[in-house]
């Protein structure tokens, strides 16, 4: 009998899944109290995703797209497959908050120009009264109501070269642009992910990043696909109430993987110095992933103090580095081998060189991990476009299968970022590639640059958040602006909910630790309500939003009786 051929693309994986292991589970999804409410078998999958392709097929033409928008929930997963069996472009989307649309998904919207919606019935009446101005000529369909695919529907054949989805990216420094993600990009990525991270069937999976987030979707939905294990997934909402609940899933389901932001990371060392700390074991977790912000070597050091006691391994730690752009992961280490820290003299580096830390003035860096099988990382010098020596910081560039296309619409930034020296990404990001090893430093749009010299604005950013025990950590932008003898700097920093403290005392504190780290004085300091500055769906802090609100004058000054009444006990 011969051989079939290996599948090529995700519907082949879904369908030999369900033909092969049709009741092996594949999604199951837990509540805010961590209770199963859900669950999706590879079966059950394979013929949900039918149905929505059939009701897609009646209604868009293959390369369509149909905007995915959810709560976190197994009918996105359903809704996904649907539009890749169809040959529809999938579009998640981060559903409108409380009737109101957000600067970006109005970008979104306009962007992509569905013929489709796809949600759950008890939302499609509010989100067609937010979104149909913006897309009226649109099909509004609820997953959770259609009917069983007829039999004999056949799906749609997707090639590699086909746009699988449309990834939108954060707009932490522009606009949302959509990545086109094709079907060859999203195997070459699941690959890398698989050898990289050591997966297999048994290797669980555990998550609660937003499926509209790249980490959500393609690292704890597609990867437990393609390689046919579990994932357990909960929602963002839920992490954030209840950080703990998190590693209770993780120590319940003896998972293999599971991460998040750095803040992540933050927020369950906060809750768990808060006290109590559940029955926790963490000794089958083997990939902790870190990734989507400025990695914090005291965030590894104290969730590992913390942790350690309830069975978390130092070699659990695994850093690493990606983007949108490069459907997700570019760089990374190998399970067991934990994280890689390089000590650095803060001087040299804000000329973008790497000198080893011998003076007072010094800096840790985490390693991203090291460049993957099947892809090509260098360090180019931004201005002459040459490769950067081992000391030298420069701009990250990627070439590989898992490149995405280009962006949605947008053929000339799209040659500007994907086709650098005819095959390379442009990242933005700067870093260094020592030893095999990637450090990330910063973002190059958010560079700080004050009289000839480069500073990293989290660098800034974490020295004023130590600076006062009553500012958020996490939760402050500083970036530069125009004055008449060059650039200045602007911090805007969030104070605590339950902060009780003077604001000049509050704001010395900060400006004598940033002249004292820094040498830098501020030109300007804001102090601000909490969640005033804004974030993207994966933690990181929009520097340019902040600096557009701070230049208008909207950001809510802080004082102490304004948070006093914030505060008050709520009914």
């Amino acid at each position: 009998m011969p051989q079939m051929p290996p599948p090529t693309v995700l519907p082949d994986i879904l369908r030999e899944r369900a033909a092969a292991e049709p009741d092996r589970t594949a999604y199951i999804f837990l509540d805010d109290t961590g209770e199963e409410t859900a669950a999706l078998t590879y079966g059950q999958l394979h013929a949900a995703a039918l149905g929505v392709a059939q009701e897609l097929a009646t209604r868009c033409a293959p390369g369509d797209r149909a905007l995915l928008v959810f709560p976190q929930c197994l009918e996105f997963i359903v809704a996904y497959f649907g539009c890749l069996y169809a040959g529809v472009i999938a579009v998640p989307l981060n559903p409108p908050r409380r009737n109101r649309i957000q600067d970006g998904t109005r970008s979104v919207v306009q962007d992509c120009a569905p013929t489709a919606v796809l949600s759950l019935e008890l939302f499609l009446a509010p989100l067609r009264a937010a979104l149909e101005p913006l897309c009226a000529a649109t099909h509004w369909l609820a997953v959770d109501g259609m009917p069983a695919a007829a039999p004999g529907f056949e799906p749609f054949a997707a090639a590699l070269d086909d746009v699988a989805f449309l990834q939108y990216t954060s707009g932490s420094t522009a606009a949302p642009k959509g990545v086109m993600v094709t079907h060859g990009n999203l195997m070459a990525n699941e690959e890398m992910i698989r050898r990289g991270f050591g997966h297999d069937r048994d290797s669980t999976v555990v998550g609660w990043a937003p499926f509209f987030h790249d980490q959500g979707l393609i690292g704890n939905v597609l990867q437990p696909l393609y390689v046919g294990a579990t994932s357990i997934v909960m929602s963002p909402a839920t992490f954030i109430r209840r950080p703990l609940l998190w590693l209770s899933t993780i120590t319940r389901y003896r998972a293999h993987t599971s991460g998040g932001p750095n803040f992540a990371f933050e927020a369950c060392v906060g809750r768990a110095a808060a006290g109590p700390v559940p029955e926790l074991d963490l000794s089958s977790w083997k990939v902790a992933f870190n990734g989507a912000e400025p990695i914090r070597p005291d965030t590894l050091r104290r969730f590992e103090e913390t942790f350690a006691p309830h069975g978390f391994s130092t070699g659990a730690w695994y850093p690493c580095y990606g983007l949108a752009e490069a459907t997700l992961l570019v760089s990374g280490g190998a399970p067991g081998r934990g994280r890689r820290l390089l000590e650095v003299d803060v001087e040299a580096l804000g000329e973008r060189r790497y000198v080893a830390a011998t003076g007072a003035r010094t800096k840790t860096l985490v390693g991203s991990g090291h460049v993957l099988p099947g892809e090509d990382v260098r360090v180019i010098d931004p201005e002459s476009g040459e490769q950067c020596p081992p000391d030298r910081v420069g701009e990250i560039w990627v070439a590989g299968g898992h490149v995405a296309q280009g962006y949605w619409r947008n053929e000339t930034v799209t040659e500007l970022t994907f086709r650098a020296g005819g095959k390379y990404l442009r990242t933005g990001d700067l870093g260094l590639l020592l030893d095999g090893e990637l450090y990330v430093v910063g973002r190059s749009k958010d560079l700080v640059i004050i009289r000839g010299r480069n500073y990293y604005p989290q660098d800034i950013e974490q020295t004023v958040q130590a600076a006062h025990p009553a500012l958020r950590a996490g939760a402050g932008a500083a970036f530069a602006i125009d004055g008449p003898e060059g650039e200045k700097l602007v911090v805007i920093q969030e104070i605590r909910r339950t902060a009780d403290a003077d604001p000049a005392d509050v704001a010395a504190d900060i400006k004598a630790a940033v002249l004292r780290e820094h040498e830098l004085a501020l030109a300007d300091l804001v102090l601000t309500a909490p969640d005033e500055v804004q974030r993207t769906s994966s933690g990181k802090i929009m520097r340019s939003a902040a600096r557009k609100r701070y230049l208008a004058k909207e950001f809510e000054l802080w004082t102490p009786q304004i948070e006093a009444l914030t505060d008050a006990p709520r009914s």
